[in-house]
């Protein structure tokens, strides 16, 4: 029987990243990969949700979350990230709590609203995750989720399953998350896809949706819980 802990490697890996992460983050939010990410929530979201930010890191993504007017708890599997998260001063106005995806420590239909950026990708079960996001999330109100495409070169983290080791990045697609996620409760209500530097809105806009999610670093998606 195989000793592999897939939580626990999970969370040393990402123990381990905190620094690198913690200098890199603001980057990634503001002018990088994350920049779309808050103004398409706040397209969605009324200003003043309660949202929970599941796999917030170093809390940057939360921080910008709470400038945007909303009220915000991140949460994430790395206690190092957490720590990084609540030295930040300008993070005081948020909560942050170190948890599980796949066993939220919250009461059913907490929020008003979810982030989940990056995260689903790291967990074992990834149908227990979102299980959970159903469950402390309001009726009728969203999840923004945003997972990685074909494109992204964090997929490396997998390649090794190919030689048959245990991994820690699932590689579940965006076109098998939405199905993943109507067949478990969720309506699909927007979406839009983060490209590499060289490709633009303009250069896709007329693919359609199947062959944008193919060309995305990164596809984000918005789930109204039913």
């Amino acid at each position: 029987m195989s000793s592999f802990d897939w939580h626990k490697e999970a969370k040393n890996l990402w123990d381990e990243k905190a620094d690198f992460w913690n200098q890199s983050s603001e980057g990634m939010w503001e002018n990088g990969s994350r920049k779309s990410i808050v103004p398409f929530v706040q397209k969605h979201f009324p200003k003043g949700s309660f949202i929970a930010d599941l796999g917030c890191g170093d809390g940057y993504g939360s921080y910008k979350l709470e400038q945007a007017g909303f009220q915000v708890t991140g949460i994430d599997l790395s206690e190092e990230m957490i720590e990084a998260a609540k030295r930040e001063e300008r993070n005081k106005r948020v909560n942050f709590v170190q948890g599980d995806l796949t066993t939220l420590p919250f009461e059913d239909e907490t929020f008003s609203g979810l982030m989940a950026i990056n995260s689903i990708e790291w967990t074992e079960h990834p149908l227990k995750a979102l299980a959970e996001m159903h469950r402390i999330v309001k009726k009728d109100h969203l999840l923004c989720l945003g997972i990685l495409g074909p494109t992204a070169a964090p997929r490396a983290n997998s390649y090794n399953r190919l030689y048959g080791e245990s991994v820690i990045c699932n590689t579940m697609m965006p076109w098998e998350f939405e199905q993943l996620a109507q067949e478990n409760g969720w309506e699909i209500i927007g979406g839009e896809g983060v490209f590499k530097q060289g490709v633009d809105e303009k250069m896709v806009s007329h693919l359609p949706k199947e062959l944008k999610q193919s060309l995305t670093f990164m596809w984000l998606v918005m789930l109204k819980k039913l």
